[in-house]
């Protein structure tokens, strides 16, 4: 797979990191724009990427490139993936998938229209502690609670409260803790039992309506979900499927699921399946690996997931008032 990057922040960072690992796929270009010129050129340089870009449309042009990686703000998402899949490139883009669910709904569209793969980079939906999990659920019995919490104090926060708005706290770029951190606790119960029967959204509003933090809740039949996070403090993180015979308890947080404790009648035991210190090789490897077979069906199951995701995300982001530009275009 010949691969460009599109960006150049710490998600670019930790993906080319993670793909020196991937010797399937090969970094061939990085595009950023003009002013972060510099820092394309030093990613290419510690990288061994061949090709700079600062015009997208001229990359897109590139024909030595087949898939592009998206790591750019929130509400850039859906304008760059729609004109690289127009482009015939097939996307791998990296959460949330978008900013609205209509934008979701959109893309996968295009890219069944056009037969392009399009991926959402949501590193735990990869991993195998997380199908290792869903196996062993079945064995705590009827399912009664799940309890979720990522919480990390934001760098960010503290000009934030300063009234510095950076990108992760700004509302006009699909910023929150919801879209940003929560995003991962959704994915997790989702990806485990589907689309909830009823959404609610608790949140602390900032002073220009961003969710500095706040309590999702998700209704199931026979069970709720509770998913907390937070950037405005901090929290072990937590994540807990609590059942009528036992519980399962993951360790390490949502996005990298370290290890989880399976406890059955007061037996207890610990397993880690993944194979890779570094988060981002997992799902790496399963989307070249899609890519390769030219499994469209494999990779349009996975966005089905990505559509309800954002579809709940829009619903809670709506009962509390919280309004992107991307809705107001929608």
């Amino acid at each position: 797979m010949n691969l460009g990057i599109i960006g150049t922040g710490v998600i670019v960072s930790e993906a080319l990191e993670a793909l020196r690992q991937v010797e399937t796929i090969h970094c061939i270009a990085i595009w950023a724009r003009s002013h972060s010129k510099d820092k394309a050129l030093a990613l290419a340089d510690q990288y061994k990427i061949p090709k700079v870009y600062t015009d997208y449309a001229e990359m897109l042009c590139d024909l030595e490139l087949e898939v592009v990686y998206i790591g750019i703000i929130n509400s850039q998402h859906y304008s760059y993936v729609k004109q690289a899949l127009l482009a015939g490139k097939h996307v791998i883009v990296e959460k949330p998938f978008t900013s609205t669910s209509k934008e979701a709904q959109e893309l996968v569209s295009l890219a069944k229209q056009k037969k392009l793969f399009l991926f959402e980079a949501v590193t735990l939906l990869h991993l195998p502690n997380f199908t290792a999990i869903k196996k062993a659920l079945p064995e705590i019995g009827e399912i009664k609670m799940v309890q979720c919490n990522y919480s990390q104090y934001s760098r960010r926060y503290g000009k934030y409260m300063q009234g510095e708005v950076l990108p992760a706290f700004d509302p006009k770029l699909s910023g929150g803790a919801l879209y940003d951190i929560n995003i991962y606790n959704l994915n997790f119960v989702i990806g485990l039992f589907g689309t909830p029967k009823e959404v609610h959204y608790m949140a602390n509003i900032g002073f220009n309506g961003i969710d500095t933090s706040g309590v999702l809740t998700l209704k199931y039949d026979g069970f709720a979900a509770v998913c907390v996070g937070a950037k405005d403090s901090v929290s072990p993180s937590l994540l807990t499927i609590q059942g009528t015979q036992g519980y399962i308890r993951v360790h390490g947080a949502p996005n990298t699921l370290e290890s989880f404790t399976l406890s059955v009648e007061e037996q207890e035991i610990t397993k880690n399946e993944n194979l890779y210190e570094h988060r981002m090789v997992h799902e790496f490897i399963v989307f070249e690996e899609i890519y390769r077979r030219q499994d469209l069906p494999g990779c349009y199951a996975y966005l089905e997931q990505s559509l309800q995701v954002m579809a709940v995300a829009s619903q809670a982001r709506a009962e509390i008032g919280l309004v992107f530009p991307a809705d107001e275009k929608n």
